[in-house]
């Protein structure tokens, strides 16, 4: 039914199922009451799954910017079927927003050309909230109650959700996730 919860994870359980890793060039685990990426080189994107296989959701959670460069990206993954094949719903803390595609390894936007401005993306070391939808074909990215972008694309109907955080030119970006919920749209 519309509003069923299907997934939900406050972090307070490391075993609950999300990806740990550490390296040199980033981390992605469990941290501050959170799920925490930080991205230690430049032009770097990681991202972390919980390992579910679900068609259409609504995805609700707080993303806050830890430290690091406000020229970064973060947000989530919908429809994820492996590294190389994924849409993700991208904003980043100097304002910018955007929906994209994985496909084969190679990511390009759907919603423009470029992630676009937006006055509801808060900027800064603040916290976001994020919605986005993955619904039949559309995709939709909400980010403090304001539509910012919507799209659609027919290329899977299910796959793993997750989250996503990543680096331009300068390293150091820091993201806390909180408060992650998957709802049946």
């Amino acid at each position: 039914m519309p509003g069923d919860v299907l997934f939900q994870d406050d972090f307070s359980r490391p075993i609950s199922g999300w990806d740990r890793y550490h390296d040199d060039v980033y981390s992605a685990d469990y941290a501050e009451g959170g799920y925490r990426i930080q991205i230690f080189a430049p032009e770097t994107d990681a991202w972390a799954n919980p390992g579910l296989n679900l068609a259409d959701v609504r995805i609700e959670l707080d993303a806050t910017k830890r430290g690091g460069p406000d020229d970064n990206t973060f947000g989530v993954l919908c429809r994820y079927q492996d590294p190389r094949n994924f849409y993700f719903f991208l904003l980043s803390s100097d304002g910018y927003t955007g929906i994209g595609i994985n496909i084969e390894g190679t990511r390009f936007l759907l919603s423009g050309d470029t992630m676009f401005p937006s006055g509801a993306v808060l900027q800064g070391d603040v916290t976001n909230h994020i919605r986005v939808e993955c619904v039949g074909y559309q995709l939709t990215m909400v980010v403090n109650g304001v539509l910012v972008a919507q799209t659609q694309s027919t290329q899977w109907a299910t796959g793993d959700v997750g989250l996503t955080a990543g680096s331009y030119a300068e390293p150091g970006v820091d993201i806390l996730f909180t408060d992650f919920t998957v709802l049946q749209p």
